[in-house]
C-alpha cells in the first residue's frame, strides 16, 4: 500500500524550530559580536537573541516529550537518541580537553612571570629566562584545596548517589506511597524514591553553584592579565556553568516526575539528565586534582 508505514522509525512533521534555532543562534552571535566591540545596540541584540534561543530550545522540547508521550519513540527511536546523547556528552569531554590541555601547556612550560599581589597585576621580568619561571607565578596566592573546592567535591560526589537513586527507584517503580510529614507536603509519597532522589540532587547542584560563587567573590588571583587566573576561570567556570545547566535539566525532570510523564520502561530525558550529570561530577574530580591540587602545590595559600 503506497504510504504505508513498514519500519520502526518517527517520521517527523514539519517543524518551524529548527530553522527558528538557527536563526536566533546567529542574532545571539551578532550581538555577543556588537556587544564586545561596543557597537551600539549590541546588548539589546544580544538579549533578543539569547531570549529567542531560550525559547526555541524550549518549545522544541516540548515537541520532543509530546512525541514521546504519543507513543512515537519507539524502541529504535530511543536507541538512537541516547547515541545522540552519548555523542553530545563526548564532545562535551573533548571541550574540557581543551581546558586542560591549556592548564598543562601553562604549567609545564610556564612565561617567566611574577605576580604582584598588592597591586594585583602580573610583572613579566626583562630579560628572565625559562629556567626563573615556575608555576603558580611567583607572588601569586591560591585557593586552600581542602576548603570549599574539597567540600564542593563531597556535594558532587553525594548528589551523583542520589540522582542514582532516583534513577534506580524509577526502574523499580518506586512512585507511590501515602503522603506524610515534610514530603507530603511537597507532593511526595513515602515510597517515592524518585522524587526524593531529584530534589536533594537538585538542592546539592543550587548549593554547589552557590559555594562557587563565594570562592569566585573571593578568589584571590584576577582574570585578565595572567595565565593562571585566565585558565583557572575558563575551566571552573564553565564547569560551573555545565552544573548550572544539570540542575536546570534533573529539575525539569522532577517537574515531569510530578506530571507522571516517566515509567520503568521509557525514561529517556531522566536518563540523558543522569549521564549528564555524572559527567560534571567526573570533571569536577579532575579539575579538583589537577586545578585545585596540583596546580596551586607550593604556592602561598589565600588568607592561610
Amino acid at each position: 500500500m503506497a504510504g504505508a508505514k513498514n519500519h520502526d522509525f518517527h517520521i517527523l512533521p514539519p517543524s518551524i524550530w529548527p530553522l527558528a534555532s538557527s536563526l536566533s543562534a546567529f542574532v545571539l552571535a551578532a550581538g555577543g559580536i556588537m556587544y564586545m566591540n561596543k557597537a551600539e545596540l549590541g546588548g539589546l541584540v544580544f538579549g533578543i537573541g539569547l531570549i529567542a534561543t531560550l525559547a526555541c530550545m524550549a518549545f522544541w522540547w516540548v515537541d520532543v516529550i509530546r512525541e514521546a508521550k504519543a507513543g512515537d519513540h519507539t524502541p529504535v527511536v530511543q536507541l538512537h537518541l541516547r547515541y545522540g546523547m552519548i555523542l553530545f556528552i563526548a564532545s562535551e569531554v573533548m571541550f574540557f580537553v581543551g581546558w586542560f590541555w591549556s592548564w598543562f601547556d601553562f604549567s609545564l612550560f610556564p612565561a617567566a612571570v611574577q605576580y604582584n599581589h598588592e597591586e594585583g597585576v602580573s610583572l613579566i621580568e626583562a630579560g628572565s629566562t625559562a629556567v626563573a619561571a615556575q608555576w603558580p607565578p611567583a607572588g601569586l596566592e591560591v585557593l586552600n584545596a581542602f576548603e570549599l573546592p574539597l567540600l564542593n567535591t563531597f556535594i558532587l560526589l553525594l548528589s551523583g548517589t542520589t540522582v542514582t537513586w532516583a534513577h534506580h527507584a524509577l526502574i523499580h517503580n518506586q512512585r507511590g506511597g501515602k503522603l506524610k510529614g515534610l514530603w507530603g507536603a511537597m507532593g511526595v509519597g513515602e515510597n517515592d524514591g524518585v522524587k526524593k532522589g531529584l530534589w536533594v540532587t537538585v538542592i546539592l547542584g543550587a548549593l554547589f553553584s552557590c559555594i562557587q560563587a563565594y570562592e569566585y567573590v573571593h578568589a584571590p588571583m584576577p582574570f585578565a592579565g595572567l595565565n593562571y587566573g585566565a585558565a583557572f576561570y575558563m575551566a571552573t567556570g564553565f564547569h560551573g556553568f555545565h552544573v548550572l545547566v544539570g540542575t536546570i535539566f534533573l529539575a525539569v525532570n522532577l517537574l515531569r516526575a510530578y506530571q507522571g510523564d516517566f515509567t520503568p520502561k521509557q525514561h529517556f530525558g531522566f536518563e540523558a539528565a543522569a549521564w549528564y550529570w555524572h559527567f560534571v561530577d567526573v570533571v569536577w574530580l579532575f579539575l579538583f586534582v589537577v586545578i585545585y591540587v596540583w596546580g596551586g602545590w607550593g604556592a602561598p595559600i589565600h588568607g592561610g
